[in-house]
């Protein structure tokens, strides 16, 4: 204790504890505030779970992962060449459509080439005419004026669509991609009670899968077998004979 000039009486206090004390007032304020944020994190995170997609998600991961990161001095636009093409892959490009047309160019070659080996060859290869659609190659498959390759009003195949059917097969043995096949028939006078047409035209295209299979074409390969009755003539009398036909389509 001290006195003062004019009396009075000051008194100093020392405390003996540590000097750290003073700084314990902030620290809980840090691990408070480090709390919070992962807090709205976690809520976060399950919002974007319960409002995105499966796809959305998946793609969020992608984003995410180390994998797609960018490499230091790499040229690009930051994404990598890897993701980048599995992007693409599932969609149609130049180089895919080049790829298919030089394909379905090879079957043709091989039906074309085929003609040359006797002149029973050639006039079978007669009733095929190919073409290439958006959807891929086209094999027609069509009757001749003196040569159906279907009994009357039946499903069962004539003898020129048995000896067609290995040479189909052949061509086809070359690829790997999906087959579709369809039936087209013409149409029948609408006087009839029970048009044949819906039945008659998927029928027969499944006698076609049946041939080309029984051929060696792997069944595993057929995408779809279809039926469009008198639907999508090809000439412009609906009863002409030449609508008549089967569509073997090497799918892109």
């Amino acid at each position: 204790m001290a006195t003062g000039k004019d009396g009075t009486k000051i008194i100093v206090r020392r405390d003996g504890g540590s000097g750290e004390a003073g700084h314990h007032g902030g620290a809980w304020k840090v691990a408070y505030a480090d709390f919070v944020t992962a807090m709205m994190a976690f809520f976060l995170l399950m919002w974007l779970l319960n409002a995105t997609t499966e796809a959305q998600r998946k793609g969020l991961a992608e984003y995410f992962s180390p994998s797609v990161t960018r490499t230091p001095g790499a040229s690009g636009n930051g994404i990598e060449e890897g993701v980048r093409h599995a992007i693409e892959k599932d969609l149609p490009d130049s180089e895919n459509a080049a790829q298919f047309e030089e394909l379905a160019q090879q079957v043709q070659d091989v039906l074309t080439g085929t003609g040359g080996e006797s002149q029973q060859m050639t006039n079978l290869l007669k009733h095929v005419v190919t073409r290439m659609t958006d959807e891929g190659l086209v094999i027609e498959l069509s009757d001749l004026t003196d040569a159906p390759l279907f009994a009357p009003d039946s499903t069962a195949a004539e003898p020129v669509l048995v000896q067609l059917a290995p040479i189909i097969a052949r061509a086809l043995g070359h690829t790997r991609n999906r087959i579709a096949i369809s039936g087209h028939v013409r149409a029948y006078p609408e006087t009839l009670v029970n048009s044949p047409v819906w039945p008659l035209s998927e029928g027969r295209a499944h006698t076609v899968r049946q041939l080309l299979e029984g051929a060696g074409l792997d069944q595993r390969r057929m995408h779809r077998v279809s039926g469009y009755a008198d639907r999508k003539n090809r000439s412009g009398n609906p009863m002409d004979p030449s609508n008549n036909r089967i569509e073997v389509i090497l799918l892109r």
